[in-house]
């Protein structure tokens, strides 16, 4: 099940695009493991690596100053096209906790729920800041607070955005809990009910 998340802080890193869809997140090539790891070193391997496989200068996550960054921070729509759950597993194996933009795709949006990964929908002003600040302040780093649904920046004088979340996603994310974790919750009731409707399981 996915790690309990209630505040995390970390350097911010910027992503300058919109449209980001999951072929970008992590090319088809790289879907053909049936294990669920080692999909971290190909996020956005096609901007990534340059030609000759070597990381590519011009790409902004590849700058030493994001090196650690575990906030991503990007335009509208991010994790829009196919509905790989495998991008949002490639999202956090690079070391990322928390993606940050004003709109996210849905299908995206749901597998990150699953999977423990933080999408904070913000609106394109405040976005807009943050690109700003990223740029202006080098290692910047943020604190989510998922209790009290706030992104703090740590400037000399600090700015924080508060984000809506339903509160439905927030349970799943504050308890580590998937789809099967939050079924087992009710595991005693289910047990009964099965006992009541089904003869085979009924008490001799």
């Amino acid at each position: 099940m996915p790690e309990p998340f209630r505040t995390h802080r970390g350097i911010v890193a910027p992503l300058d695009r919109a449209n980001i869809d999951t072929d970008a997140i992590i090319p088809k090539q790289f879907l053909k493991s049936i294990s669920r790891t080692g999909f971290g070193p190909h996020l956005f391997t096609d901007w990534r690596y340059a030609n000759d496989g070597k990381p590519n200068p011009d790409f902004s996550l590849n700058q030493p100053r994001y090196a650690k960054a575990s906030i991503l921070v990007v335009r509208s729509n991010f994790g829009c096209g196919s509905s790989r759950e495998h991008a949002v597993w490639a999202v956090q194996q690079a070391g990322f906790k928390a993606v940050v933009a004003p709109s996210f795709a849905d299908i995206f949006r749901n597998n990150s729920v699953k999977n423990g990964l933080l999408t904070i929908e913000l609106s394109e002003p405040e976005v807009e800041e943050i690109f700003q600040m990223v740029e202006r302040y080098a290692g910047l780093e943020a604190t989510v607070d998922l209790d009290h649904q706030r992104l703090t920046l740590h400037l000399p004088e600090e700015i924080s955005f508060h984000f809506e979340i339903d509160a439905s996603v927030k349970e799943h994310l504050v308890h580590g809990l998937d789809e099967i974790g939050l079924t087992l919750k009710y595991g005693d009731a289910i047990s009964s009910f099965e006992a009541r409707h089904d003869a085979q399981l009924a008490p001799a």
